[in-house]
């Protein structure tokens, strides 16, 4: 089994066609809808499992809940005009402090599909002006448009949905094939 590049190692680059945004959007738009076909029918058991010191599948679901608010509050600095966007939190304290393991897997995505889709509804109610509009990414130590955030989020959604198939196979689980 391949592992993932690690999230911090990766690189951003700007996204080269802004007219890419609708897609990512969608992108941004499925995501609730891909982990709940790729975990339905996952046992409780399975989706509690830490393999090699890593978040379970229930703490991955959980702390995609938990990062919308800073995806969120991105998205109101660029449309306020800040020069910087806000910090992420590296140390991850709100999803090792949440305790997601003892949560119901349908509880944490019904959290995680209300804040994404106030997230996509901002998103889809943006003009070409605020889409392209920006911020520095203290992180990245580059300029970071919203174009670039949604593309930076879908990401970092499928570098978690990566995470969750690696964690069913390692349980044993079936892949589930989407028709």
């Amino acid at each position: 089994m391949i592992n993932a590049v690690p999230w911090l190692d990766r690189n951003f680059p700007p996204v080269a066609d802004p007219k890419t945004f609708p897609c990512v959007v969608e992108r941004l738009r499925g995501t609730p809808t891909r982990i709940h076909a790729k975990l339905a029918g996952t046992t409780r058991e399975a989706a509690t499992i830490r393999y090699e010191g890593c978040w379970s599948i229930l703490e991955n679901v959980g702390h995609l809940a938990d990062l919308e608010a800073l995806w969120m509050g991105r998205l109101d600095d660029i449309q306020a005009g800040r020069d910087e966007l806000r910090p992420a939190d590296l140390e991850n304290a709100a999803t090792h402090e949440a305790h997601h393991n003892t949560a119901m897997l349908d509880d944490l995505l019904s959290t995680f599909r209300s804040a994404r889709t106030v997230l996509v509804q901002r998103l889809d109610a943006l003009d070409e002006q605020g889409v392209l509009a920006s911020a520095f990414h203290p992180r990245l130590r580059q300029p970071m448009r919203v174009i670039d955030l949604a593309t930076f989020v879908a990401d970092h959604d499928d570098h978690h949905l990566a995470r969750m198939q690696q964690l069913l196979q390692r349980a044993g689980v079936e892949p589930r094939s989407h028709q």
